[in-house]
C-alpha cells in the first residue's frame, strides 16, 4: 500500500474509534486531542516503512516516510532497513527464502510496532517535556508528508520540518497532560498495527506473527491469497480505498466535533 493510503487509514482509524468511545465509553476528547492523536496515528502509519531506503545522496527512491527530512531519514532509513535485514538472517529458518534486503520484516511485525508504542510512552513518562515534544514533531511531520503528499513534495523538506517544529510547540503548550500524552504512544502504536493491516491485504503480506515459528518458516508473510489480495498503487487502492478512508475520517470528526461547536455557540438541536 502506498505511503498516503496509510497515512489516511490511519486517521480514519483513530477517528472512528474515538467515535466508537465517546458514544459507547462515555470517553470524551477535546477536538485539539483528537486532532493531536489523528496526525499521530497518521504518522505512525508510516513508521513501518522506515525499513525501505533509497538513494541518500540524490535524495531518490525510498518510502514515503524516508524523505520527511530529506537526505536525514534517508539514511535513517538505509540504517533502518540494514539492521531489519540483519535481524531477518540471524533469525530465519532453514525454509525461510535468502533476502538481500530488509523491507517488510522487523518493523512490519505486531512485536515492534507495539514496542514502538510502549517505547513511545515510557519515553515521554521518563523525559518529559522534551521526549513529549520530539515525539509531537516527528509524528507531525510524517503526517504532513503522507496526508498531504503533494504539497510536501513542493514545499520540500525544510518547510515540512519546519510546520512540524511550529505545530508541535503550539500542541504541547496547550495539550493536557493526564489525557493527551498516555495517549501519544497508543497512536503511535495503533498507525503501526494499522499500517500492518494496509499491507495484509496486497499481495505481498507481512510477517507479523515474528518470532512465532508458522509451519517451518519464522518469516511467513500473513495476508490475503492472491486471487483477491490489491496491488499497492492500482486504482482500487489509489481511488476506492481513499474514498472509503476520506468519508469514514470525515464522518466520525464531524460526529465528534459538531457537539462540541453546538455547545461553544449554544446552538440547540
Amino acid at each position: 500500500m502506498m505511503g498516503s493510503s496509510h497515512a489516511l487509514s490511519g486517521a480514519a482509524v483513530w477517528l472512528a474509534g474515538s467515535l466508537v468511545l465517546d458514544q459507547l465509553a462515555d470517553f470524551h476528547q477535546t477536538p485539539l486531542q483528537l486532532a493531536v492523536g489523528t496526525a499521530i496515528c497518521a504518522g505512525g502509519a508510516l513508521l513501518p516503512d522506515l525499513d525501505l531506503s533509497g538513494r541518500v545522496t540524490t535524495r531518490q527512491g525510498g518510502a514515503t516516510v524516508a524523505h520527511t527530512f530529506g537526505v536525514l531519514t534517508l539514511f535513517l532509513a538505509e540504517v533502518v532497513e540494514k539492521f531489519s535485514l540483519g535481524v531477518y538472517k540471524l533469525t530465519r529458518l532453514k525454509h525461510d527464502p535468502r533476502r538481500r534486503n530488509g523491507h517488510r520484516t522487523l518493523t512490519h511485525t505486531i512485536v515492534f510496532n507495539v514496542g514502538v508504542g510502549y517505547g513511545t510512552l515510557a519515553l515521554c513518562n521518563a523525559f518529559g517535556k522534551w521526549a513529549v515534544m520530539g515525539v509531537l514533531f516527528f509524528s507531525f511531520a510524517m503526517a504532513l508528508r503522507g496526508l498531504f503528499e503533494r504539497w510536501a513534495e513542493r514545499a520540500g523538506w525544510l518547510i515540512v520540518t519546519l510546520a512540524a517544529a511550529a505545530a508541535a510547540y503550539l500542541v504541547y503548550e496547550r495539550l493536557p497532560g493526564d489525557r493527551g500524552y498516555p495517549l501519544l504512544g497508543m497512536a503511535v502504536g495503533v498507525g503501526g498495527l494499522i499500517h500492518l493491516a494496509g499491507d495484509m491485504i496486497t499481495r505481498h503480506g507481512s510477517p507479523i506473527f515474528w518470532p512465532i515459528p508458522t509451519g517451518r518458516r519464522l518469516w511467513r508473510n500473513i495476508g490475503l491469497p492472491h486471487s483477491v489480495a490489491l496491488t499497492a498503487g492500482d486504482k482500487t487502492e489509489t481511488v476506492v480505498l481513499r474514498i472509503v478512508f476520506t468519508t469514514v475520517a470525515i464522518f466520525a470528526g464531524a460526529m465528534l466535533v459538531a457537539p462540541v461547536l453546538l455547545d461553544r455557540f449554544n446552538i440547540s438541536v
